[in-house]
């Protein structure tokens, strides 16, 4: 499929996991792709091997709690490609750090990237969403830690504020062509998870055993979901919430026992 052709699309934290799969996914579809990330040289090795597979990237480092990192990110985009049809809002920031030990530097320290980072992004690349020829498509990368208690509270906090931004911003910018979208994974197999395996080497396994699907997730699942959301495939969809969960919502409460014991 070539779902992206003469389409640009810029991917905040694009240097790993979903954010890589994600660039990966859209390059291949005939995408340009901006990646976008904090890590520089993460991000220069992950253009890098798209341009070698003969794709356009560029690599930009951007810390999305920065407003003119972000404001400076989008236009260097936009200057090198010309237009900005695509934004996907990749950045959440968790720690382990228990509710009642969360002070304000803490708490920020999740919720200014994961949410705020998104609303930034937002706000520097939405002229130009709205003047992409085709429409322009926001997606956002959420959690379904925002529709059910799975701990975590201040991440799980800003993930439900994308929740809520995305369905406001949908319905306010539907009739100027831009529509925006958000996918809410699962448990998938990425980075976050380094430190809860170097504790505790068995936890994905367990947590395999609780997904109706008989797997957790891996980075390209999410990926394909936010290339539909993002195409045109999509075109009559907007201010959706896409679960991409292996089925656990669908009602498997022995997953929340596995959190919060």
């Amino acid at each position: 499929m070539r779902r992206f052709e003469d389409r640009v699309a810029f991917i905040t934290g694009a240097a790993h996991g979903i954010g890589r799969a994600t660039a990966q996914r859209l390059a291949r579809e005939g995408a340009s792709v901006v990646v976008s990330d904090i890590e520089a040289d993460a991000a220069d090795k992950v253009a890098s091997a798209l341009a070698g597979d003969g794709s356009r990237a560029l690599a930009l480092c951007c810390d999305v709690a920065r407003p003119d990192q972000v404001e400076a990110a989008i236009a260097a985009a936009v200057d090198r490609f010309g237009r900005l049809d695509v934004l996907v809002n990749n950045v959440g920031v968790a720690t382990d750090t228990a509710f009642e030990d969360l002070g304000e530097e803490e708490w920020q320290r999740q919720v200014d990237p994961t949410l705020g980072g998104a609303v930034r992004c937002i706000q520097a690349a939405l002229p130009h969403l709205l003047a992409a020829p085709g429409g322009g498509a926001v997606v956002s990368v959420g959690s379904i830690n925002a529709l059910a208690a799975f701990g975590n509270e201040a991440y799980s906090a800003a993930k439900a504020g994308l929740v809520s931004l995305t369905q406001n911003l949908a319905m306010r910018y539907a009739r100027r062509g831009v529509r925006f979208n958000l996918v809410a994974p699962g448990t998938v197999r990425t980075r976050i998870w380094e430190r809860r395996l170097a504790k505790d080497p068995s936890v994905l396994e367990r947590m395999t055993s609780l997904y109706p699907l008989g797997r957790i997730g891996e980075p390209e699942d999410i990926a394909a979901a936010i290339a539909f959301l993002a195409s045109s495939d999509a075109a009559w969809v907007t201010g959706t919430v896409l679960r991409v969960d292996g089925g656990v919502l669908a009602g498997h409460t022995g997953f929340l026992r596995e959190v919060f014991e």
